[in-house]
């Protein structure tokens, strides 16, 4: 009953647009209430205790360092050395989008920042190209999914924080299967190329080409160094978001100089807020996950699930299918913090790798950004681009369904992720 109450409460808060972390802190109070437990200070209690976690002091760094590089200049370089790499082809914007988001995600590590740079600049060169308008948009949209999934990753930062997995595990296994997912875009667009009819190229000279990797090398080295660092224990991921911070700093202000030292305070006080945002949601979950275990909704949830135990795939077949209905109606940071701690006992008594379930469970919600109606990448794109959600979400499905068809793929073969994870650690 403890569950039905959770799910009815959570879903009807949604329902009234109530922003979400009041949503969980209602929900809290709702299943507080029906516990007969009384004493309202454990609420912000566990709130505080929920942001007081080390490894959550890595994901003001990477917002940090991610504002950094779209304010300071880092963000039209990596576009250029993307059209550089693949630009000469027919259709060359829409491989240069999708080349792009790849390099971004591992710069940026957020879809809706990777979606409002490419969107500021990528789209208006592919609109005078004569793209489709929902097509320019959905191919940034569905790019911008591989934000989560290639690291440096916050939300398997988040993931790892939560159910207590090592996040260098956790980015490493993101990593192939990011690049993957890449290519299969590269792929679809190959074949939408050809059904659309664009034919544009993009061709540098030999001195903008030299100029273009003179200027880019920077951008281009810091998933490098980054992942290099976390890989041979020179930093630990949280020491990697400092890294990354500090670099992005010296190159924008000291290597290309268009970060002022006022713009810096104007970038740092963008990410503080982008930060609260966060934490403030991370505080209303932790609430909230006091009163689901307090009620004992993963043992419900193990009880409902547990005929599909002896078989783990029709099990994980069964849970992806319930976080895609959560993906379309509440965003990737609240569905990490809400449901990774009800499933992940579940997985462990169906002896699934714990890491291939992050990898799917957030690859999973991260494309409810891009799925109607609450996808809040559609909305970043609808209100960059001026279009409405309909068009945009027609024009894109072919490439959500390629995303949706990895996903599956990667369920089935785990071992496309699994063994790459071990050799990377």
């Amino acid at each position: 009953m403890e569950l039905i109450i959770f799910l009815g409460s959570l879903f009807f808060f949604l329902l009234l647009n109530i922003p979400i972390c009041l949503v969980m802190v209602l929900s809290a109070i709702v299943l507080m209430v029906y516990s007969g437990y009384f004493d309202f200070m454990t609420i912000p209690q566990a709130m505080a205790d929920g942001v007081n976690n080390y490894p959550l002091m890595a994901i003001p760094f990477f917002v940090f360092a991610g504002e950094i590089m779209a304010q300071g200049g880092l963000s039209k370089r990596v576009i250029l050395l993307a059209q550089l790499l693949i630009g000469r082809v027919k259709g060359g914007l829409g491989y240069a989008t999708i080349v792009a988001s790849i390099i971004f995600a591992g710069l940026m590590g957020s879809s809706v920042g990777e979606a409002a740079a490419l969107m500021g600049i990528l789209y208006p060169m592919m609109k005078d190209a004569g793209y489709n308008p929902g097509r320019a948009g959905g191919i940034i949209a569905s790019g911008a999914i591989l934000g989560p999934i290639i690291p440096p990753s916050a939300n398997f930062i988040l993931l790892g924080a939560t159910v207590e997995l090592s996040i260098t595990k956790l980015f490493m296994i993101g990593l192939v299967p990011g690049l993957l997912i890449g290519f299969s875009l590269l792929v679809m667009w190959f074949f939408v190329v050809r059904i659309d009819g664009y034919s544009e190229t993009i061709v540098f000279s030999r001195e903008e080409a030299i100029q273009i990797v003179k200027e880019s090398w920077p951008a281009f080295l810091l998933p490098v160094l980054l992942l290099g660092g976390i890989r041979f224990g020179v930093f630990t991921p949280t020491e990697g978001g400092a890294f990354a911070a500090v670099y992005a700093i010296l190159v924008t202000m000291v290597y290309y100089q268009e970060l002022s030292f006022r713009k810096l305070l104007r970038v740092s006080a963008t990410a503080a807020r982008s930060t609260a945002v966060v934490m403030l949601i991370v505080g209303a979950a932790s609430a909230v996950g006091y009163f689901i275990t307090l009620a004992q909704i993963p043992m419900q949830m193990a009880e409902f699930f547990s005929p599909l135990v002896p078989t783990p795939t029709l099990l994980l077949l069964a849970i992806m299918v319930f976080l895609f209905a959560a993906g379309m109606v509440m965003d990737l940071t609240p569905n990490i913090l809400l449901f990774a701690p009800v499933f992940y006992p579940l997985i462990k008594m169906a002896g699934i790798d714990p890491y291939f379930f992050g990898l799917l469970f957030v690859l999973n919600v991260g494309i409810g950004v891009i799925t109607p109606p609450v996808g809040t990448v559609l909305f970043v794109v609808c209100g960059s681009a001026g279009i409405s959600l309909g068009p945009l979400v027609r024009k894109m499905a072919p490439f959500l369904l390629m995303e949706v068809t990895m996903l599956f793929l990667l369920l089935l073969f785990p071992q496309l992720s699994i063994v790459p994870m071990k050799w990377l650690t």
